[in-house]
């Protein structure tokens, strides 16, 4: 499979966003969720495909207590939902929960011409800092 050549970011108008106190207001909890490793490891599990709290446990070696402690703030950033199946819950990913800071970022990179160019470039050196 070929990888694309260039990256192709969407960006809204950046006069319809939130201020940069409210957008980090809206980011800081989701990536606070997602800065633990226990959590970021249940979430790419997940996001393979829906699983229970016993496939989590098996597939990480922790306690049903911790993987229930550790989803309780994926779900409450409503990164994971939980679907009742059966007797249990299967979880899945929110996908546009989590798109939405990925986007964020990406129209932030995309608003200097200087920045989307290093991205583009493995082993670019970042953008020299002004001032």
């Amino acid at each position: 499979m070929a990888r694309p050549s260039k990256l192709r970011v969407a960006v809204s108008d950046p006069g319809q966003w939130l201020s940069e106190r409210e957008r980090a207001q809206v980011l800081a909890p989701k990536l606070r969720a997602l800065a633990d490793e226990t959590r970021l490891t249940l979430i790419l599990l997940i996001a393979q495909r829906p699983r229970t709290v016993k496939e989590l446990q098996e597939a990480t070696g922790l306690s049903q207590t911790l993987v229930s402690h550790h989803l309780a703030p994926l779900r409450e950033q409503e990164l994971v939902e939980a679907i009742p199946k059966g007797r249990s819950n299967q979880y899945v990913m929110c996908c546009s929960a989590l798109a939405e800071p990925l986007r964020m970022f990406a129209s932030l990179a995309a608003m200097d011409p200087e920045t989307v160019a290093a991205c583009l470039q493995p082993g670019a050196p970042a953008p020299a800092a002004e001032g």
